[in-house]
């Protein structure tokens, strides 16, 4: 559904969450491939010392709740490179919620992060692409964004909201030379997942998650998933009445 890339040398990839899990090992595996990567979060420091004598690599230090944070780095990246080939904002965060126990602070900051943060790097990253004509934008939402899952009372809701954001994006964009790939990723080993307490099917690594995804854009797929054998289950079940996916989920999590 989107062009193949076929050569990652020379690629501008602007890769935003690229401090830990998935956006790390992504950012590394392209510079590996050849690409330019942009590597962005909030915390500088590890910026820094990560690209460090890397000169193919940006740190460029932002919170994607601070519209002109996000705004000064695609600047700078225009500048240095005189324009982006892709944008993937992998940026998120995460906390079990259950229904007994909301805590509407955390909630909100949840929405704000997964959600408003992602408006926030569209909006930034949309009209450069859109002038361009050409590059690509991915946003990684989650398998979670499926259907219902215990403790993800408001994890989930923000994820599904993005997968239906990159549909909406792809119907606007198909037309105008900008690629849209949906990112749903299973259970991967990052620090967002090493409190949980539940079991977690088909759980991989950070750099075979990053493998996984940098491979379906290569392809061109725009709806990238993994592990396939947890996450085609997972869409498999949406299927089944509810009261047998509702019997599933509790089964597969043990909750």
């Amino acid at each position: 559904m989107n062009p193949r890339i076929k050569e990652w040398r020379g690629q501008r990839v602007w890769m935003i969450g690229a401090s830990t899990g998935i956006g790390e090992a992504a950012a590394h595996l392209l510079l590996d491939l050849g690409a330019r990567v942009a590597f962005s979060a909030r915390s500088a420091d590890k910026l820094e010392q990560t690209v460090a004598g890397e000169p193919r690599a940006l740190a460029l230090a932002l919170d994607v709740l601070d519209h002109a944070s996000v705004d000064k780095a695609c600047q700078r990246i225009v500048a240095e490179w005189g324009g982006i080939d892709l944008v993937l904002i992998v940026a998120g965060g995460y906390n079990e919620m259950r229904a007994d126990a909301i805590d509407l602070a955390a909630a909100n900051r949840m929405i704000d992060l997964n959600l408003r943060g992602a408006f926030n790097c569209l909006d930034v990253a949309l009209p450069l692409l859109l002038e361009q004509g050409a590059g690509g934008i991915g946003i990684v939402a989650s398998v979670a964004g499926y259907g219902g899952l215990p403790k993800a009372l408001v994890y989930g809701p923000t994820k599904a909201a993005l997968i239906n954001l990159s549909e909406s994006l792809y119907l606007d964009l198909r037309s105008r030379g900008v690629s849209v790939y949906q990112i749903n990723p299973g259970f991967v080993d990052t620090p967002l997942t090493a409190g949980n307490d539940f079991k977690m099917p088909a759980l991989m690594s950070a750099a075979d998650a990053a493998y996984a995804m940098v491979d379906g854009i290569e392809r061109g797929d725009f709806h990238i998933h993994f592990p396939k054998r947890f996450t085609n289950s997972m869409r498999l079940a949406r299927l089944l009445p509810y009261r047998l996916y509702f019997w599933l989920i509790h089964k597969v999590t043990g909750l």
